[in-house]
């Protein structure tokens, strides 16, 4: 049976080049005030969370993609590590264990949305499948672009029950990639992160650049990405801070009265 062409919606914006995007702070930039400024993001944001399960009417999903030893581990600690751990969940997604294997590729994700209230944090996503399985060419090109239709519904969908989505690419050099990923095997408190798989993954490097350059052009509009430079871990927190207690703030949330 012939398969049938799938259609989808482009994203009207410039298509995002990686290569021509910096992965290091501007040179104008003063660490010390950002630094300080993260400190008060931090602060807001637990109130805001609190804030948040209080009220129980919004829900919160934030995505974070990026390449091996982009910092999404480090991320989640460092700015979450004051918020009260009732409203905030975070989520690996690593291989497909067989019993996910045997079901669509979304199974294991939408169980993890997060109810009212809540905080959920997913590091890395529904985009893994594709990203690995697309260089790898494990799914073909046809299945890549159904995906893409399927995960722009599924956000939608998300949106519709009240959950508000931001999405994260932690935007690190090759050079800086390898700085880590050597650390990895010198510095014992990392060695548990060591991967030999990793090296190997550097070697598709310019494909997986294509591959998320494609996710951030035909992956829902609606809700585009944010590109973090990430190869100073303070630049890096600071800017997803801001976006996340911006997001926050807009929602004009109060805290439920007894009248109410």
């Amino acid at each position: 049976m012939k398969k049938t062409t799938t259609q989808f919606k482009k994203n009207p914006m410039s298509r995002i080049k990686l290569s021509e995007i910096s992965s290091t702070p501007p040179p104008n930039v003063e660490k010390s005030r950002l630094k300080k400024e993260f400190k008060d993001l931090c602060h807001e944001l637990d109130d805001l969370q609190h804030l948040m399960y209080a009220q129980s009417k919004h829900s919160l999903l934030i995505i974070l993609q990026g390449i091996d030893a982009a910092g999404k581990d480090g991320l989640i600690r460092d700015v979450f590590k004051s918020v009260n751990p009732l409203g905030v969940k975070a989520q690996p997604f690593k291989k497909p264990t067989d019993e996910e294997m045997a079901h669509d590729f979304l199974w294991r994700i939408h169980k993890h949305a997060p109810e009212k209230g809540m905080i959920q944090i997913f590091n890395r996503s529904h985009y893994e499948d594709v990203l690995i399985q697309r260089v790898h060419e494990w799914i073909d090109m046809d299945t890549v672009k159904e995906r893409y239709v399927h995960i722009n519904n599924f956000e939608k969908l998300l949106q519709a029950n009240g959950t508000h989505v931001l999405k994260f690419y932690l935007h690190v050099s090759h050079a800086e990639q390898l700085v880590r990923l050597k650390e990895r095997l010198i510095n014992p408190k990392k060695n548990w992160k060591y991967n030999p798989s990793d090296m190997e993954e550097r070697e598709h490097w310019d494909d997986y650049m294509k591959a998320y350059e494609d996710i951030f052009h035909y992956c829902s509009p609606e809700i585009p990405w944010t590109i973090l430079p990430a190869d100073k871990n303070w630049y890096k927190e600071y800017l997803f801070a801001k976006k996340v207690v911006e997001l926050m703030r807009s929602l004009n949330m109060k805290f439920p009265r007894l009248d109410d």
